[in-house]
């Protein structure tokens, strides 16, 4: 007999979470495709915005395609009978169904040029997801190689590249609001934005030791420093950034004692 615990199927979560998932790819590639605001976030990105400093080049959203398999490996994985019936497999499905409706409410804003309202939604997501996280308590946990590849990373991925879009969305909001800076210079603002970032992954790295989150902020600064070549202090603080997370995620892994287990 089940215990009180595990004595819901998930059947029902487990089937609205495939289709979230797949309603979300669908939807956010549609309106990516056929922007219902006439312009799409790449152009609206590389036009109306493209003088916020801190926006990736434009190759790096292609880390997209690969957070999109991530999912579907997930909507895949937390089908199998046994793992929808764990209570913290239904807490995941929940917040991912939720995240992936507030995603394509975030696309509709940003396409119709509703950036401020954009930040609540992304904010949203992030929360989402870090509900996700830490539900799944990634990096704290002794799991199964299938678990790491199709629950983990996923997530991982998919964190780590909000928590930088959701200071991208922020600096584009305040930049469209024609905030001053308070006099400081757009650089020097960028170049605090990407140490700030820098020290959210260096958290995460000494607390979770988690590769996948840091490979994506890696990804990012460089990404960074390609679009803002012309500007060195932006191009050297985002490849410094990301040769230091990379040097600090080293020493965390193999020189530091293990966070632990549970």
């Amino acid at each position: 007999m089940d215990t009180p615990q595990r004595s819901n199927s998930g059947t029902g979560l487990a089937i609205a979470a495939a289709i979230a998932v797949v309603a979300a790819v669908v939807f956010n590639t549609l309106f990516n495709r056929f922007p219902p605001g006439g312009r799409s976030v790449g152009e609206i990105s590389n036009t109306l915005l493209s003088e916020v400093l801190i926006t990736p080049a434009s190759y790096a959203f292609a880390i997209w395609g690969i957070i999109y398999l991530g999912l579907f490996a997930y909507a895949i994985y937390q089908f199998h009978p046994e793992r929808r019936r764990e209570p913290f497999i239904q807490r995941v499905n929940g917040l991912l169904i939720f995240a992936c409706i507030v995603q394509t409410v975030w696309i509709l804003l940003f396409t119709f040029q509703q950036f401020g309202w954009s930040v609540l939604a992304m904010v949203a997501l992030l929360l989402a997801l870090i509900g996700i996280y830490t539900t799944l308590n990634i990096g704290r946990t002794r799991i199964s190689r299938q678990r790491l590849w199709m629950a983990h990373i996923p997530f991982s991925l998919y964190l780590g590249w909000i928590s930088v879009a959701t200071i991208v969305n922020v600096a584009s909001a305040l930049y469209v609001s024609a905030w001053g800076g308070w006099g400081i210079s757009s650089v020097t603002w960028t170049v605090a934005m990407i140490v700030v970032a820098a020290l959210i992954g260096a958290a995460v790295i000494y607390t979770r030791r988690d590769v996948a989150f840091t490979i994506v902020f890696v990804w990012a600064f460089v990404a960074i420093a390609v679009r803002q070549s012309d500007i060195p202090a932006v191009r050297l603080a985002a490849l410094i950034m990301a040769g230091l997370l990379l040097i600090w995620l080293a020493v965390a892994k193999y020189a530091l004692p293990k966070p632990a287990h549970s």
